[in-house]
């Protein structure tokens, strides 16, 4: 599996210059390359292939004030993007509808301020340098770290914000772990709590992963970004300050969510469970109506990332990983074994639960008994994936319930993300 790890060169960084330069050369090749496809397509009808470009290109300024890899990967790009570019008008003659207006020819990068992404290849990475720890790419002049040796390529791509990202892009191999895949987890993500974590192992406490901090990141970020976007003339959307606050934030969620999927996953394998269910719900975020205050904290979240995080990580150590469609598991009770319908296939007739939520985050069952909303939601999405999950071979899947603690459902236990305190300001 090819993962990415990053290092951030902003301008203070003595780097930046040299890094700067280079991308700089990387767009005028990009234009340079793009203004001969385009001559070529509009006066002729005829597209210009990688190899045909490459072998025009080759005596030109631009090409040979980049290393000849990195020129290449230039071209490369470029032949990707007029490749997208050709998918979409097929797509749009197909079924016009689904596009706001007709995909556009691949356009110019700024003259001044334009800058492109420069990709360098194993090829053009210095090999002792490497085996010492140290990313050397070919005539660049300077040296990243980095914790890896298998690496297949560094991008260093330019950020609006004005900083650069170095990602080395490496391969980790798969080392599953002894797991039983009958053991199964499941996960309800939220606002509040970003994760509530339940299993039908027998003994296994409830989790939470407390959402409240990227909440508070993200609330710091709109203010400030509202104050920000007061000063910006009409004829501007944003600015290097806005940014940079956003790359900011970006990092900092980011780095809540790595933290946060790794002790899940930590979990899980010392508990020996080998199946992951997560809640998902197809369009879940352009679909929400939870009010203008409330659409705004869930809408901002990446829970998508969040679950692309969880599913390599548990696809590395071994875990299966399923997403379930979660409609009604908030409001059916788990203890009473309610049906779970899936949304729009319920007929005329409205389905009726046994219990309701009475409190924020508190769920009442049919005999009165409380317990933690969020834990009762992904207890059912556990059960709406596996319906015979806690029956353990015993047909009357209330005996197995019983089985269950009162103070696991009632007092989850925490995942603890050390870095919560640090995140109270996006400044």
């Amino acid at each position: 599996m090819q993962l990415v790890e990053q290092h951030v060169i902003k301008k203070t960084d003595a780097r930046f210059a040299l890094i700067d330069q280079a991308a700089f050369s990387s767009k005028n090749l990009y234009n340079a390359a793009l203004y001969e496809i385009r001559q070529c397509f509009i006066f002729t009808g005829k597209y210009l292939s990688y190899n045909a470009l490459d072998k025009l290109m080759q005596k030109h300024e631009t090409y040979r004030a980049l290393p000849t890899k990195v020129s290449q990967q230039v071209l490369r790009l470029l032949d990707k993007n007029w490749k997208a570019f050709f998918a979409a008008v097929r797509a749009y003659k197909e079924d016009p509808s689904t596009f706001k207006g007709r995909p556009k020819l691949p356009g110019y990068k700024e003259k001044k301020d334009g800058r492109n992404v420069l990709v360098y290849t194993l090829q053009a990475i210095s090999q002792p340098a490497l085996r010492q720890g140290i990313i050397k790419p070919s005539q660049l002049g300077i040296e990243v770290p980095t914790r890896h040796r298998n690496v297949d390529q560094v991008r260093i791509v330019p950020k609006h914000s004005g900083a650069y990202v170095v990602e080395v892009v490496y391969t980790q191999e798969e080392t599953p772990q002894q797991l039983d895949p009958s053991l199964v987890a499941a996960i309800d993500i939220g606002v509040n709590n970003l994760v509530a974590l339940t299993s039908n192992k027998r003994g296994f406490a409830p989790r939470l992963v407390n959402g409240r901090p990227l909440k508070s990141v993200n609330q710091r970020y709109n203010k400030h970004a509202a104050t920000l976007r007061k000063k910006m003339s009409h004829h501007h959307h944003t600015s290097r300050e806005l940014e940079r606050v956003s790359a900011k934030r970006t990092r900092r969620i980011d780095h809540y969510m790595h933290t946060a999927s790794r002790r899940i996953i930590d979990l899980l394998v010392a508990e020996g469970i080998g199946t992951l269910i997560i809640g998902k719900n197809p369009a879940w975020k352009q679909a929400a109506n939870m009010g203008k205050k409330n659409n705004q904290h869930f809408v901002q979240l990446p829970h998508a990332r969040f679950i692309d995080m969880l599913t390599y990580k548990a696809t590395l150590v071994g875990i299966t990983v399923m997403l379930q469609e979660e409609s009604y598991t908030s409001k059916a009770s788990f203890l009473d074994l309610d049906i779970l319908p899936v949304y729009g296939k319920t007929g005329k007739k409205k389905p009726v639960f046994s219990g309701r939520r009475i409190a924020r985050g508190l769920y009442q069952a049919k005999n009165g008994r409380a317990f933690n909303a969020d834990v009762n939601g992904s207890y059912n999405i556990l059960r709406k994936a596996f319906p015979d999950a806690f029956s353990n071979g015993i047909q009357d899947v209330n005996k197995a319930l019983v089985a269950l603690p009162a103070s696991f459902v009632v007092h989850p236990a925490r995942i603890v993300i050390p870095s919560e305190p640090r995140m109270s300001s996006i400044r």
